[in-house]
């Protein structure tokens, strides 16, 4: 796993910005559900996505809301695995 270019995320973003924010070198986005047991739900099923990609999002809730960052430790920033399960969990929102 090697760590995104500049040049990379902003071509990447393209496809998440819409839903996700790239701040201090993390891609990060705030969902709101109808209940705290539908943000729970969404949770679950990402992951499930994330233990397969061995890939895991920092993510929090508070009732309703879903705060996620993705983050590739290792590396120190961004790589295609955090675009790929930020993919993923637009999938679900």
């Amino acid at each position: 796993m090697h760590k995104l270019t500049d040049d990379q995320i902003i071509h990447r973003l393209q496809e998440i910005k819409h839903r996700f924010s790239y701040n201090q070198g993390q891609l990060i986005a705030e969902f709101k559900f109808i209940s705290f047991a539908e943000a729970f739900g969404f949770i679950c099923k990402i992951a499930i996505h994330a233990a397969e990609l061995k890939h895991f999002p920092i993510w929090s809730q508070n009732n309703q809301k879903v705060k996620i960052s993705l983050y590739t430790e290792s590396v120190k920033g961004l790589t295609e695995k955090d675009f790929e399960i930020a993919k993923i969990i637009l999938i679900y929102v």
